[in-house]
């Protein structure tokens, strides 16, 4: 097996901790679905928030799904560059797993598809 990193992001359209949660668990749903992903293969996620969001922790949202709860989580504050997108989480997900760096769909949702159009399926 190898060590992958499953890059993922979304957007919350305002700093609310019910909107937070909501979108951070939609983003995991959506990388575990198109990965294939279990926890126990996880071996970390690391996961940043643009500075204008500070409701809540992304982690204290994934740590009470079932199976998920021994699954190390950092949350961090992401670079404050000058005209980024505001109100953004990321996430770096490390998995081992049998797949090739091609195999791997990162997941970009709702404004975040301008960060990797590339990756997003977003012409913009």
């Amino acid at each position: 097996m190898m060590n992958r990193g499953i890059r993922g992001a979304t957007t919350v359209t305002r700093n609310d901790e019910q909107e937070i949660v909501q979108e951070t668990l939609r983003l995991l749903e959506e990388m575990v679905r198109r990965n294939e992903l279990e926890p126990e293969y996880i071996s970390n996620i690391w996961i940043t928030m643009t500075q204008d969001l500070d409701a809540t922790f992304p982690a204290k949202a994934i740590r009470q799904l079932d199976g998920w709860d021994l699954v190390p989580l950092m949350c961090s504050v992401e670079i404050p560059v000058q005209g980024s997108l505001p109100r953004c989480i990321r996430f770096m997900v490390q998995v081992n797993t049998e797949k090739s760096q091609s195999e791997i769909k990162h997941v970009y949702l709702n404004e975040a598809k301008r960060l990797r159009p590339d990756l997003s399926g977003s012409k913009s």
